[in-house]
């Protein structure tokens, strides 16, 4: 999650809890798997084979890299179910209230970054512990991911899948229309170290701009990348919230409510129909882009955007979203869920969902892999992105992560720096950015 970060009103969350809720049980049900007749093991499904189910929000792209399908094949005995909620603020609220409740969980659960503290101190005797599974070695994942869903007596409440180190993906058609270099090494050097260049880029993009497009998809987009880049954002190393008075954050709001003054980012909401349509029209030329962005892209574009798109080294290493999986102790299928978790994190799959989705992988041993090293997507053509993006990932460094940081980053975007984009000044757009988070904040 990747970061979808967009938090409904208290009676709208409670609405979409309940409903939810229903969505997630409807996820046990049968996804046409392949068939088999022998190996595997039984379960409580009544029939010849154990469904696991799995609840994730967004593209994830297991399905499609063809992952369910090569476990279904080693396994002829396990299929696997799949449901899927498009936005984490509408799946995590729903996944919170079945953790609290202790009921209604699926047999694997998603658990976004940015909700992966909150669930680790408050949820983990509802969770598995992972590291107990035969076969998971923590040495696979990068130490910090790893430590992300570790309690503190040492509990590993969720696997790791993958990070979101920052690029910036662009359209070479419309950066050559505007006059633009189209060349990624040339591109990242226009706004390399500074996230301000980026903004001066795209005021040298709106002079030429192809009738119709902005040079960014969003308010939302650019702060999540600029604030992605920073150690500290809305937290302290001891706990404390500081976004307030981090002056990191209000020159990361500030210089998007810049940007969307200057009519440089689009009036939209990252993940919404709106905004997906943008992607289907070419409305935009660039947008913040940590790998698993390519997926999101793939899956609104239309089909003679492929090979349009390219990647540059964003002006400074960050990372947004990433993604861990858990196995509720509740689940009809706890044992087959452990033994399908540990092999689909494993560094192989994660090697494979990244040639194919754009994942990149949290198991530091694919990024010497020709999964990774030689990997292209159908967006960015014949470009080897993975380089770019393991680069990135070096230069990232380690966020200090709070359990309400989805919260304060909703409030930030949703309810402030959009607001530029709507006649308001950067300092009314900070006052409603700061009542909304203040208010969810003692709630």
């Amino acid at each position: 999650m990747r970061a979808r970060i967009r938090t409904a009103r208290k009676a709208m969350v409670v609405a979409a809890v309940a409903s939810l809720g229903a969505g997630l049980l409807a996820g046990c049900a049968d996804d046409g798997g392949s068939d088999g007749s022998s190996g595997g093991s039984g379960g409580d499904s009544g029939g010849d084979k154990t469904t696991i189910s799995v609840g994730l929000f967004g593209t994830m792209g297991f399905k499609e890299a063809g992952l369910y399908a090569e476990y279904e094949k080693l396994n002829p005995k396990i299929k696997i179910a799949e449901n899927v909620v498009e936005r984490n603020e509408n799946y995590y609220p729903a996944l919170l209230n079945h953790l609290t409740t202790n009921s209604g969980l699926l047999d694997v659960q998603a658990v976004e970054v940015a909700n992966i503290a909150e669930v680790t101190a408050t949820q983990a005797d509802k969770l598995e512990d992972m590291s107990k599974v035969s076969g998971v070695d923590k040495s696979k994942w990068l130490p910090w991911k790893w430590e992300q869903a570790t309690t503190k007596d040492g509990k590993t409440i969720g696997l790791g899948t993958d990070v979101g180190p920052m690029a910036i993906c662009y359209r070479t058609d419309l950066f050559k229309q505007a006059g633009l270099p189209t060349d990624p090494a040339e591109v990242g050097k226009l706004w390399s170290g500074d996230w301000a260049k980026l903004v001066q880029v795209g005021e040298r993009y709106k002079s030429k701009a192809p009738k119709g497009t902005f040079f960014m998809d969003s308010p939302g987009g650019l702060i999540q990348a600029i604030l992605g880049s920073e150690e500290e954002k809305f937290y302290d190393s001891s706990g404390e919230v500081i976004y307030k008075k981090n002056p990191a954050v209000k020159a990361a709001f500030d210089l998007t409510a810049e940007a969307a003054k200057k009519g440089l980012v689009q009036s939209q909401t990252q993940f919404q129909p709106g905004w997906n349509s943008t992607i289907a029209n070419n409305k935009f030329a660039a947008i913040a882009c940590p790998p698993w962005m390519l997926g999101t892209i793939k899956g609104n574009a239309k089909p003679d955007a492929a090979g349009k798109w390219a990647v540059a080294v964003a002006p400074k290493g960050g990372n947004w979203g990433g993604t861990f999986l858990t196995v509720p102790k509740s689940g009809k299928n706890v044992k087959e869920a452990q033994k399908f978790v540990t092999w689909l994190t494993a560094p192989e799959q994660q090697a494979k969902l990244f040639k194919v989705q754009a994942s990149f992988p949290s198991a530091p041993s694919t990024y010497a892999m020709p999964e990774v090293t030689g990997a292209t997507n159908e967006m960015t053509g014949d470009q080897k992105i993975g380089p770019i993006f393991a680069e990135a990932a070096k230069a990232a460094p380690v966020q200090v992560i709070g359990p309400k940081d989805q919260i304060i980053m909703q409030g930030l975007t949703d309810n402030g720096v959009i607001l530029a984009t709507k006649g308001k000044s950067a300092k009314e757009a900070w006052d409603s950015a700061v009542k909304t988070i203040d208010n969810k904040l003692d709630q």
